[in-house]
């Protein structure tokens, strides 16, 4: 069974499959309120589907509770690191049948079981695709970092600069979310992944599931289509927090979606206005000066939104998305925990109709019993690491927000301060 000691749940194990391994952590539970919380409810419920505050009372009590989750604090735990991975230089390959872009993956390692120290390959996209399918398949109790959609931002071409930093910026922190995984980081679909030439890699790729593997997956594709009989609250409560956060987040995307288009629409009023001035200028000999400082005035608050427009889209907007991603698989993940557990409770039931069977059986419920509570320490160990990168990353992004907001109008108070004052100058 495995080791529960870094899932950061300190209380005694629970002794069934579907109870709690001891309650959760303060700084974890999506029910704990503190009155230090920032509270975000009245501006994100504008438009969200699913609102919770329609479902009653305590529904409404869990949205105030996933928003507490949302406690921006800076501990996070220190780990030793041995293995260091950096994505870099994107390069176009063009062939007959398509073009793609590929990635510099350099590997920096003191493991010994790796044959050398450093290594360098070139990735692309479908290769780190491949990677998350087979740390899902091999780990399915653990909770897999998601990779950015394929085509995440429709206003860039796919092979612009803009959005190649982008995704190159998106997949460094996938592979360094998992590096720094404490198991996944030893899977040996990673260690092909990182040095592997890219013919042996692509033979990896064509390589089937095995038969036992497909009996596993048929196994519990069967076993998710019945009701769990005895689901912890914890679990409940963790599904319901990912919905909620789930929810929220994307309410946030397509806020900030909105808000985009309206400074895009600002931003052209702003260059057709600009000229107006200037020309202005031509006919109008006393007022030539004042137009021409309010021209330079309103071409300075056209350029500061323009940083704002590309700041709020390729700066805030990625990490908004991967949470929302997060979300998704930690609602897989969720899925495949009660499906092991569905695994328990019918071999459970299939003991009390075999008695005859009864030795047999009860091996098989304690390998079963076994699983679940490995499958509750993984769960718990990798929910406490995705609270500590959420915090952190959800205070990184709001307070850079909130830092170019600042500048933005701070350049622009600065711009009409000098217009003003270039036009008292001239009245004078």
């Amino acid at each position: 069974m495995a080791d529960g000691t870094d899932s950061g749940f300190s209380e005694g194990q629970s002794s069934g499959p579907g109870g709690s391994s001891g309650p959760i952590s303060p700084d974890l539970d999506p029910l704990n309120i503190t009155t230090s919380t920032v509270d975000l409810e009245e501006s994100l419920d504008m438009g969200a589907e699913g609102d919770p505050k329609s479902t009653g009372d305590d529904i409404t009590t869990l949205t105030q509770s996933s928003l507490a989750g949302l406690r921006l604090d800076d501990a996070l735990a220190s780990d030793v690191h041995d293995l260091f991975v950096t994505v870099d230089d994107p390069e176009k390959h063009i062939t007959n049948m398509e073009s793609y872009i590929t990635y510099r993956v350099t590997t920096k390692t003191t493991r010994s079981d790796y044959d050398s120290h450093e290594y360098v390959v070139r990735r692309r996209y479908q290769d780190f695709l491949w990677l998350r399918e087979r740390l899902e398949a091999t780990n399915p109790t653990h909770l897999i970092p998601p990779l950015p959609e394929k085509h995440s931002f429709r206003r860039l071409d796919r092979f612009s600069p803009e959005f190649l930093k982008t995704r190159q910026a998106a997949l460094q922190k996938f592979l360094s979310r998992i590096v720094d995984h404490p198991t996944l980081s030893f899977n040996e679909n990673l260690t092909i992944f990182l040095t592997a030439k890219a013919w042996e890699l692509a033979s990896h790729r064509k390589q089937a599931q095995g038969i036992m593997g497909k009996m596993g997956s048929s196994m519990r594709s069967m076993a998710a289509g019945y009701m769990l009989k005895n689901r912890s609250p914890e679990y409940a409560t963790m599904q319901e927090y990912v919905n909620t956060f789930g929810a929220k987040m994307g309410t946030i995307d397509r806020i900030n979606q909105r808000l985009l288009k309206e400074m895009t629409d600002y931003q052209q009023d702003l260059r057709e206005f600009g000229p107006v001035f200037t020309l202005w200028s031509n006919s109008e000999t006393e007022l030539a000066p004042a137009m021409l400082g309010m021209a330079s005035g309103v071409e300075k608050c056209e350029k500061a939104l323009d940083q704002q427009i590309s700041d709020q889209e390729h700066v805030f907007a990625p990490p908004v998305k991967e949470y929302i991603l997060y979300a998704e698989a930690m609602k897989a993940v969720l899925k495949r925990r009660d499906s092991i557990q569905m695994e328990y409770e019918l071999t459970v039931e299939d003991l009390s109709r075999k008695r005859n069977d009864r030795e047999q059986l009860l091996k098989q419920v304690e390998v079963s019993n076994d699983s679940v509570e490995c499958a509750n320490a993984d769960l718990k160990a990798d929910l406490e690491r995705w609270h500590r990168n959420k915090r952190r990353d959800v205070k990184e992004v709001f307070s850079e927000l909130c830092d170019r907001n600042i500048q933005y109008y701070q350049e622009c108070l600065s711009a009409w301060e000098e217009t003003l004052q270039e036009i008292n100058q001239k009245s004078e």
